[in-house]
């Protein structure tokens, strides 16, 4: 195809105001005007021509360095391709329309080979948008990704372009995540000091008045209270845009996915810990909790559950303390999928939460997908709660609210689940019990499962887990006379010498106490039989 490099300059007849084009005098000097090039490109599917321009050269060297580039890159398709010479041309048409640099002929050679973009100039924030589009999942799920995107990698890395992303950008972002927590620290500190200052002003007299203006002003100017972002939320941030550059790679927009491979601080799980007297001492001392997972006692329990018993959720409270449900799964529970004439429910969806929303949805994983034995006790609980509920039925005639579920609101509509964990904490404060969630007596259903003996898989199985990695590593808080158990066993399994010698001085301390014992009795008797003894006239 004909292709072409040229001379020109912006001259203009000073009478006239036209380019003087070719008829210019000074285009014979080296130095005057600037070199273009012209290329012909394949025409479009509709015949018409197209061609690569492009102008600004200081030299015919440099010109024709770059035509010759748009050479190369044409002649990376077969003439038998009519696919690739129609992607190239299409791409060589908007690096001149758009004037762009031109791509190397080496990787522009792989994007064609590999089926990907030619022009690399998709950004993150773009790829994200996109990705955000297609996911089929459900709303509280795209919220949370939403979130990510907006609040933290659109600001940081959406301008970037998709193909450049580097583990550097990405290490960048978080370390200002990480400074930016050091500043909403520090500003939440201030602001709170001075609102702590200004409880201290008197309100009474013009002064003191005056001053507590200014400073609700100072107040005022400050930024808000503000959450940091924590080690969690920085690991979901990961985890989405590597989720998004996994579905890039894919689609074959790129090849390598940075997040993968950027270190960030692990997250912590805080370990479930035991109520125990000395940790419910503490807390009644300071009000302070020593882990954010807390455990009740299996008497702590039942102290709880006999404290609720006329509460009108008994059933649901009883159900998630001794069976482990989640609280989605206990509000969105049908009255179909349960069946207490052969003890059993079968868990297969869910109310949750999309901000204050609620909606229907399937159980949280694959394996929450599962069928739980009911025990006795836990059926006649069940079996009461049905009867209530019909009397409640027919008190409140056509105006109840018809959903099939096991736990309802006092028309029958559906429970709220942020109001039901509410009323949770509520009543555990009224009961005068040590604090825990409601999630925790989910925690303390596996523990009580655990400590009765039954086998991990089983426990697993009951709480909806996927494997029984995770059944140990959150849920096996271990209760303190299971553990003493524990370690007495453990302990008896080894011979020791010392062990043998403090076992035998041990016999040997009880048979003297018993000797002693013996002689004392046998003293009392003799005396007694003294006094017995009448006297000699």
């Amino acid at each position: 195809m004909k292709g072409s490099t040229h001379r020109r300059c912006y001259c203009r007849d000073p009478k006239t105001g036209r380019p003087l084009g070719k008829n210019c005098p000074q285009l014979t000097s080296r130095k005057h005007g600037s070199y273009s090039v012209r290329q012909e490109l394949p025409p479009r599917e509709d015949s018409t021509r197209r061609s690569f321009n492009r102008a600004g050269y200081d030299t015919l060297k440099a010109a024709q360095a770059d035509l010759d580039h748009v050479r190369a890159l044409l002649g990376l398709a077969d003439t038998d391709d009519p696919e690739g010479i129609h992607l190239i041309a299409e791409m060589l048409s908007d690096v001149s329309r758009d004037k762009l640099p031109l791509p190397e002929v080496e990787e522009t050679r792989r994007r064609l080979n590999a089926g990907q973009d030619l022009v690399g100039s998709l950004t993150v924030a773009e790829w994200l948008d996109r990705w955000l589009a297609g996911k089929r999942i459900r709303k509280s799920g795209i919220s949370r990704y939403e979130t990510d995107v907006r609040v933290h990698l659109k600001p940081h890395i959406g301008t970037r372009r998709l193909d450049r992303l580097r583990v550097s950008h990405l290490s960048e972002m978080f370390t200002a995540i990480t400074d930016a927590n050091a500043d909403i620290l520090a500003q939440n500190a201030q602001r709170r000091s001075a609102v702590e200052d200004l409880a201290t002003v008197p309100w009474k007299g013009a002064e003191n008045r005056a001053r507590r203006k200014a400073m609700k002003m100072a107040i005022d100017a400050m930024p808000g209270f503000r959450r940091i972002t924590g080690p969690s939320t920085r690991q979901h941030i990961k985890a989405t845009l590597r989720a998004a550059l996994n579905d890039a790679i894919g689609q074959q927009i790129i090849t390598f996915n940075p997040a993968a491979h950027v270190e960030i601080d692990p997250v912590r799980k805080p370990k479930a810990l035991v109520w125990t007297d000395e940790r419910v001492a503490r807390w009644q001392q300071t009000g302070e909790k020593p882990s954010p997972v807390m455990v009740w006692t299996p008497e702590q329990t039942g102290a709880f559950l006999d404290f609720v018993a006329e509460d009108r959720l008994y059933a649901m409270w009883h159900l998630i303390a001794f069976r482990g449900l989640r609280r989605g799964e206990a509000c969105g529970q049908p009255w179909s999928e349960t069946n207490l004439d052969r003890h059993t429910l079968t868990v297969s969806g869910q109310l949750v939460q999309d901000g204050w929303d609620v909606e229907a949805s399937e159980p949280k994983t694959d394996s929450g997908f599962r069928v739980v034995a009911l025990d006795d006790d836990t059926t006649s609980v069940l079996e009461r709660h049905r009867k209530q509920q019909k009397a409640d039925r027919a008190e409140w005639g056509t105006a109840w609210v018809e959903t099939g579920l096991l736990f309802t609101q006092e028309d029958g509509s559906w429970l709220h689940p942020g109001k039901v964990t509410d009323l949770f904490e509520r009543l555990v404060a009224a009961s005068g019990l040590p604090p825990i969630r409601l999630h925790d007596l989910r925690h303390g259903a596996a523990t009580l499962m655990l400590a009765a003996g039954i086998d991990i898989k089983i426990v697993s199985d009951t709480l909806g887990h996927s494997d029984t990695r995770i059944t140990r590593d959150i849920y096996q808080s271990v209760l303190p006379h299971v553990g003493k158990n524990a370690a007495e066993a453990t302990a008896k399994l080894v011979p020791l010498q010392r062990k043998a010698e403090a076992e035998e001085a041990s016999r040997k301390e009880e048979k003297a106490r018993r000797k002693a014992r013996r002689a004392k009795k046998a003293q009392a008797r003799g005396k007694k039989k003294t006094k017995r003894k009448k006297p000699r006239e």
